[in-house]
């Protein structure tokens, strides 16, 4: 048994930023505690059986997490808490400004990752985890070659983060991104897609961007959450 292909293209690319990975009966949970990314949190379900739930529940209880799952068309149940679509995305060619001035993007080093984490975690209302995310992925990125960081401008200031992996055959990925101005959304993702020629991204399911051949993704907390 296997993940369906766009739960399967998010493991791949949340992994190796995780601490633990766990198969149990064709699911794949990924468990990084300390930091508070959903998707490094969570298990991911290959099909709707509700007869694995019960034991799913049961582990990420003992490890002292939320019983968070991650399904792909179906929600499994529970309280949705997020819903992505993951998909080919194709660049809007499109200068865009945001509230004080035309978006730009650059690519940043390792010295910039604080920065990167603080945009990041502020993109997502939750500051206070900027410094954990941060000396996390410090530890994870070094000697890492198939990643690059990129920092979304208005201005001075910074107003979006994005990480991106290299596919071995070629393109890339970016399910890591966030901005404080959705002006900075479309440049920040047709940067990612010029860096390999192409991209696979996922989307809040709120954005007015689109992918291709999307498939919508579900996180929910399962029932006896909260």
């Amino acid at each position: 048994m296997s993940l369906p292909p766009a739960l399967a293209e998010l493991v791949a690319y949340f992994e190796p930023l995780s601490t633990v990975r766990r198969d149990f009966r064709g699911a794949v949970t990924l468990h990084t505690p300390g930091v508070n990314v959903l998707a490094l949190n969570a298990t991911y379900l290959p099909d709707a059986d509700q007869g694995r739930l019960p034991l799913v529940r049961a582990w990420h209880h003992a490890q002292d997490m939320p019983a968070l799952v991650a399904s792909a068309g179906e929600s499994a149940g529970g309280e949705e808490v997020a819903a992505l679509r993951v998909g080919e995305y194709h660049p809007t060619g499109t200068e865009f400004t945001g509230d004080v001035g035309v978006i730009r993007v650059e690519q940043v080093g390792r010295l910039h990752l604080p920065v990167w984490a603080a945009t990041l975690a502020e993109a997502y209302g939750t500051p206070e985890w900027a410094s954990a995310l941060s000396r996390h992925l410090a530890a994870w990125l070094e000697g890492e070659r198939d990643v690059t960081l990129l920092l979304a401008y208005a201005g001075s200031e910074e107003v979006g983060a994005l990480l991106w992996r290299a596919m071995p055959g070629g393109g890339g990925t970016a399910h890591l991104w966030g901005t404080l101005d959705p002006a900075a959304d479309a440049p920040l993702l047709d940067t990612a897609h010029a860096l390999g020629g192409g991209l696979w991204a996922s989307l809040p399911d709120h954005s007015p961007l689109g992918v291709q051949d999307e498939t919508v993704i579900t996180f929910s907390l399962l029932d006896g959450e909260g």
